[in-house]
């Protein structure tokens, strides 16, 4: 019989482990399948892009995993149910899903969850009614129409001054000239910045027109403004909320053992700390990091945890020594429009250092990651020594030490 992986979510983490399992482990002893909203690979770090106006490159699950043996379903994960070993999947299209039925349950003798993360409003009020995300591929095509439909002139509030409110803001504004747009940061600009970054990061802002409200708090957003902390009103005819990410809420509605912030609690091999057949990647999972600092939800942080996992399964199946390789961070990526960029050099646990790279070089280097991160997806083994192994062990269903027994 077959071993059953199933893999929850296809983003940059899902689908690279999907991948990366498939070309480690003999077709005929597993069962992989892949369960994703959506048909094609969605490029998380170039929504940003796409919420302009810009194309992007259509990448099909079907062509990037056709030969591999991943099978893709489509659907919806409403549940999992950590001890009986499924998931429940309800179909994304038809009268089925509004009537709430057309569901299925996938039975599995490992999970991948790699369900990710989406926007976090963090209850301010109006926020899910007035603000834009581009934190999906839906929310991106929404602030795209919106966008599109604006007169010269009207205002632009990003709210966020991370990696996504910097590049979501520089974007709008080399795209738009014509629009007045404003970012509002709760700290200094770019303050996690080395000084190089920093000063690299203003002049582009103040070339592109962008008007920074610094130290500032959103305490509430309106159709047509935000109100600040202290009372101030500032005129959104869009408001982009870029203030930070809150995972998938499906993990702690389950018995899987979680942070309080809903991550799931694993070990250094992915594995979940409280059920050995589930496997936590990507923003979903609670990883630390050097200085035993949490990594953060990140492309960067995510494909390393998923190449970790996907390697730990397929050794246990196989009887092979589980290999834990530490994750580490060497630079930050940030877009500032087309033409100009910032890459920021930083230490194993993410501090800047005083190297950056800038201009149109960084802008190059960036478009560059963002082209590997995407090959990457549907090439997971190249550079590996991949090789796919027989199994001879499988998880065992109630714990005895190890997590693995030999098979009959």
């Amino acid at each position: 019989m077959q071993h059953r992986i199933v893999v929850i979510g296809a983003g940059y983490t899902g689908a690279t482990a999907a991948g990366r399992l498939a070309k480690r482990l003999h077709s005929d002893d597993v069962a992989i399948t892949l369960v994703n909203t959506e048909p094609d690979f969605v490029e998380r770090v170039r929504l940003h892009q796409l919420a302009v106006g810009q194309s992007l490159k259509p990448r099909p699950f079907s062509e990037m995993f056709a030969g591999t043996g991943v099978a893709l379903k489509l659907g919806r994960v409403t549940g999992v149910d950590a001890d009986r070993r499924t998931v429940r999947v309800v179909a994304v299209e038809g009268a089925a899903e509004a009537e709430g039925l057309g569901y299925e349950e996938l039975e599995y003798d490992t999970l991948v969850y790699a369900l990710g993360s989406g926007w976090n409003d963090h209850g301010v009020p109006g926020t899910a009614e007035n603000a834009y995300e581009i934190a999906s591929r839906p929310g991106a095509l929404r602030l795209r129409e919106r966008l599109a439909g604006l007169g010269a002139g009207q205002p632009v509030v990003v709210v966020g001054g991370g990696l996504t409110g910097v590049e979501a803001a520089t974007e709008i504004a080399e795209a738009r000239p014509d629009l007045d747009v404003a970012l509002a940061v709760r700290g200094g600009l770019g303050d996690w910045l080395s000084p190089k970054g920093r000063r690299h990061l203003r002049k582009v802002v103040d070339n592109l027109g962008i008007t920074v409200h610094e130290d500032t708090a959103v305490a509430a957003v309106e159709a047509d403004h935000v109100t600040t902390a202290d009372g101030a009103v500032v005129p959104a005819a869009v408001t982009v909320w870029t203030a930070g990410f809150a995972v998938h809420p499906i993990a702690r509605a389950t018995t899987l053992e979680v942070n309080g912030t809903g991550q799931i609690v694993v070990d250094r091999s992915m594995r979940s700390v409280s059920h050995p057949e589930v496997y936590a990647i990507g923003d979903a999972a609670m990883v630390m990091g050097p200085g035993d600092k949490p990594l953060r939800m990140s492309c960067a942080s995510g494909v390393p945890t998923a190449w970790q996992a996907a390697d730990a399964i397929a050794a246990r199946l196989t009887g092979a020594k589980v290999p834990t390789t530490p994750v580490r961070y060497f630079n930050q990526c940030i877009s500032l429009g087309r033409k100009e960029g910032l890459i920021q050099y930083v230490t194993a646990d993410d501090r800047a250092v005083s190297a950056a790279l800038t201009g149109r070089l960084a802008a190059v280097y960036k478009e560059l990651i963002c082209k590997g991160a995407a090959w990457g997806v549907a090439n997971p083994a190249v550079g590996t020594l991949a090789r796919r192994r027989r199994v001879v062990a499988e998880p065992v269903r109630e714990g005895n030490g190890s997590g693995v027994k030999a098979a009959a």
